[in-house]
C-alpha cells in the first residue's frame, strides 16, 4: 500500500510539475489594415507566461518602425549597429507563431524578428515582404564603352530613387540612403537570373545624368565589366551599409522549427542562427513575388549557421534571387592576439562584420591550429570567457596550454559544430553558390535540383578575411541534379573543394577528408566538374554528365576532374555525354594514390 501511495503521489506530483512547466499562453492576434508594430511589441511584453503562441488572423499586415523597439544589434555577417525590431523574443521558454497564411509587410530598415535565449520556436504558415526594396534597378539600353558610360531605363513603379545633384539615392525611406549604387549585377530579364558570364561589381558613378526620353546616363571611369544590353541591372548599395538585418534573427536558442515560411525581401539574410541547435528549415521560400518587376528577393544568404550545433535540416524549400548564397555554414576562426600565460589567451575577431560575435563559452571544447600545420591540433576546455571590447576576448583554460602557442595562430570551437542535411530543395538563380559549407561533422547533401552562378557547392575553410572555420570530415552528394551551373563570369565548378589558409599555412598539407559525389546528375555547358585542392579520401562515383549547349564554355581549356595535393581519390564508373576532351588533371601529388576506371564516354 505504502508503494501504491507513492507512485501516485509522483505521477499526481509530475502531471502538476508539467502543467506548470508548459502552460502556454495564447495570444490572438485581430486583423486590422493599420500599423500593427505597437499592438506585437505590447503583446509580447504584456505576456504572463514564459512559453507563448500568438495566432494571427489571416490578412495582410503592415509593420512600420515609428515604435518598434530600438536596441544595439552584433550580428554576424551583417553591420552592428542601432536596430529597430518588430517582434523581439528574449529570454521565453518557448515562442510559437501561427500565421494562418498570413502576410506581413514591413517598411523601412528593421529587424523583423530576433529570437534571443528560447528554449523552443516554432513558426507557421507566414509570409514575409517589404511594401519598396532596398535596391534599384534598370533595364541596360545601351553601353559606350569608350566614353565610360551606360544608360537604364529605371524602374520606378513599387521602387522608390531620385536623381539628386547628378547622384541616384535610394530607397529614400526613414530618411536613409545608400552613398552609391555599390554592389551591382546584371539580370537575364526573362529569366530574372543573374546573367551569363556577369561579373560582380561594386558601382559608385561619377555622375547621372537624365535624359530627355527619361533614361538616365551612368558616367563612370571606374567600371570594367560593362552590363550587356538588353539586361536587367541590379544594385543593392555600398557593401557598409546593404546588410541592415535577416529577416529571421535567432541567436543562443534550441529546438527550432519554421514551417511553410515564405521570404520575398530582407535587408540582410533570410534565416540567421548564431550559436543555436537542432533547427529545422521546412516546406519554406525565399523568391520573388510571382507579379513582381523585382530580379532580387533578399539581399544577403537565404539561410546562414554560425557556431550552430546538434542536427540542422532543411528540406523541401526554394531559394531564389537571394544576392548570396543558398546556404552557408560554419564556424568561426579567432586568431590568437597574445599567450597572456600557461592558461589564458587572448584572442581577436578579424572581420569587421563579426565583431562582437560569442566565440566560445565556459565549458566548449577549442581546437587549437598553429601554422604552418592547418590540420586540428590538441584540444583544451574553456574554463572563463572575459570579454575586452567587440574585438579582444580574454579565453582561461582547464589545461596548460601548449608552449608553442603564438601569436597568430588560430583557435576553433569544437563543440559548436552541426550535422547537416540539406534534401528536396531547389536553389537557382541567385548569386554565389548554392550551398558552402564546413563542418567536420556529417553533411549529407541529397535530392536536390541545383543551378548556380559560382560553383553549385564550395568547401572552403579560411584562416583570413571571413575567417569561417573549418575542414570537412564527412560529406555525402547524391542523388542531385546539377542544371546550369557555374555561369557567372569567374571560374567555378559543380563542386568547388578549395581552402584559403594564409601564407602562414603549409598548402600541400591536406585540409578536407572524406568527400564522396555519387549517383548525381549533371547537365551544364562548361567544362569543370571536380575542382579539389588538399583533399585526402574523394569518390567521385555512378555519376552521369551530360554537356548542353545552352552557352558557349567560358573556360574551354579547363578540366572536367582538377586534383591539387589530393590523396586517395577514385573516379569509377561515370558516364559522359558530350565533346570535352581535357578529362583529368592531376598534379604528382594526385596522381600516387589515383585511382580512375570504368568511366564511359571520356575522350581519354
Amino acid at each position: 500500500m505504502k508503494n501504491i501511495k507513492q507512485l501516485v503521489f509522483l505521477v499526481v506530483s509530475g502531471l502538476l510539475l508539467s502543467n506548470t512547466t508548459y502552460a502556454i499562453e495564447i495570444i490572438p492576434i485581430k486583423h486590422t489594415e493599420d500599423d500593427m508594430t505597437a499592438t506585437v511589441r505590447d503583446a509580447i511584453a504584456n505576456a504572463k507566461e514564459k512559453d507563448i503562441k500568438l495566432v494571427f488572423e489571416k490578412g495582410s499586415y503592415t509593420f512600420l518602425t515609428d515604435y518598434a523597439i530600438g536596441k544595439y544589434l552584433h550580428i554576424t555577417n551583417h553591420g552592428n549597429g542601432f536596430k529597430k525590431i518588430i517582434f523581439n523574443f528574449e529570454g521565453f521558454n518557448s515562442v510559437e507563431i501561427e500565421g494562418n497564411g498570413s502576410e506581413f509587410i514591413f517598411s523601412g530598415q528593421t529587424a523583423p524578428f530576433v529570437f534571443e535565449g528560447c528554449k523552443t520556436i516554432k513558426v507557421n504558415g507566414l509570409t514575409i515582404d517589404w511594401s519598396i526594396p532596398f535596391s534599384f534597378q534598370g533595364d541596360v539600353i545601351a553601353v559606350n564603352a569608350e566614353e565610360h558610360y551606360y544608360d537604364l531605363k529605371p524602374y520606378t513603379e513599387g521602387f522608390s530613387w531620385k536623381l539628386t545633384k547628378g547622384q541616384i539615392e535610394f530607397p529614400g525611406i526613414n530618411d536613409f540612403n545608400f552613398s552609391s549604387l555599390g554592389s551591382s549585377l546584371s539580370h537575364n530579364k526573362a529569366t530574372k537570373a543573374v546573367d551569363y558570364g556577369a561579373l560582380d561589381m561594386s558601382l559608385n558613378p561619377s555622375y547621372v545624368e537624365k535624359l530627355t526620353n527619361g533614361n538616365l546616363r551612368f558616367h563612370d571611369k571606374g567600371i570594367k565589366h560593362f552590363p550587356r544590353i538588353g539586361t536587367v541591372l541590379q544594385s543593392k548599395g555600398d557593401k557598409k551599409n546593404n546588410r541592415y538585418a535577416p529577416a529571421f534573427l535567432v541567436r543562443n536558442s534550441s529546438n527550432i522549427i519554421f514551417d511553410k515560411v515564405v521570404i520575398h525581401h530582407a535587408l540582410g539574410m533570410g534565416f540567421l542562427f548564431e550559436r543555436s541547435e537542432d533547427i529545422k528549415i521546412q516546406n519554406s521560400g525565399i523568391y520573388i513575388r510571382g507579379d513582381s518587376d523585382r530580379v532580387i528577393s533578399i539581399i544577403a544568404d537565404a539561410t546562414h549557421f554560425a557556431n550552430c550545433k546538434g542536427d540542422i535540416l532543411i528540406e523541401n524549400c526554394r531559394f531564389e534571387g537571394m544576392y548570396d548564397d543558398g546556404t552557408n555554414v560554419h564556424g568561426t576562426y579567432v586568431e590568437v592576439d597574445k599567450v597572456l600565460n600557461k592558461n589564458t589567451v587572448r584572442v581577436a575577431l578579424r572581420h569587421d562584420q563579426q565583431l562582437g560575435f560569442e566565440f566560445a563559452g565556459i565549458g566548449d571544447e577549442i581546437w587549437f591550429i598553429k601554422s604552418p600545420n592547418p590540420q586540428r591540433a590538441e584540444e583544451n576546455t574553456v574554463s572563463s570567457v572575459k570579454v575586452i571590447n567587440d574585438i579582444y576576448t580574454e579565453i582561461t583554460f582547464e589545461n596548460i596550454v601548449t608552449p608553442d602557442l603564438k601569436p597568430g595562430d588560430i583557435l576553433e570551437n569544437k563543440t559548436w559544430n552541426p550535422t547537416f542535411t540539406m534534401r528536396g530543395n531547389t536553389i537557382r538563380d541567385h548569386r554565389a553558390r548554392n550551398i558552402i559549407i564546413k563542418t567536420p561533422k556529417k553533411i549529407i547533401i541529397e535530392d536536390n535540383d541545383l543551378s548556380s552562378m559560382m560553383s553549385s557547392i564550395m568547401l572552403r575553410g579560411e584562416t583570413f578575411y571571413w575567417y569561417e572555420s573549418g575542414n570537412v570530415e564527412e560529406v555525402i552528394i547524391r542523388n542531385n541534379r546539377f542544371v546550369h551551373c557555374a555561369y557567372g563570369g569567374a571560374e567555378h565548378a559543380i563542386l568547388k573543394v578549395s581552402p584559403r589558409l594564409g601564407k602562414a599555412f603549409d598548402d600541400s598539407i591536406t585540409y578536407d577528408r572524406n568527400i564522396q559525389f555519387i549517383d548525381n546528375t549533371i547537365e551544364t555547358f562548361d567544362n569543370r566538374i571536380i575542382w579539389a585542392d588538399r583533399v585526402d579520401g574523394l569518390l567521385i562515383k555512378n555519376n552521369t554528365i551530360k554537356q548542353t549547349t545552352t552557352e558557349k564554355p567560358q573556360y574551354p581549356d579547363a578540366f572536367m576532374f582538377d586534383l591539387i595535393n589530393c590523396r586517395n581519390v577514385e573516379i569509377i564508373n561515370n558516364t559522359y555525354e558530350g565533346t570535352c576532351e581535357n578529362v583529368l588533371k592531376a598534379d604528382d601529388v594526385s596522381k600516387k594514390t589515383l585511382v580512375f576506371k570504368k568511366n564511359k564516354g571520356f575522350k581519354k
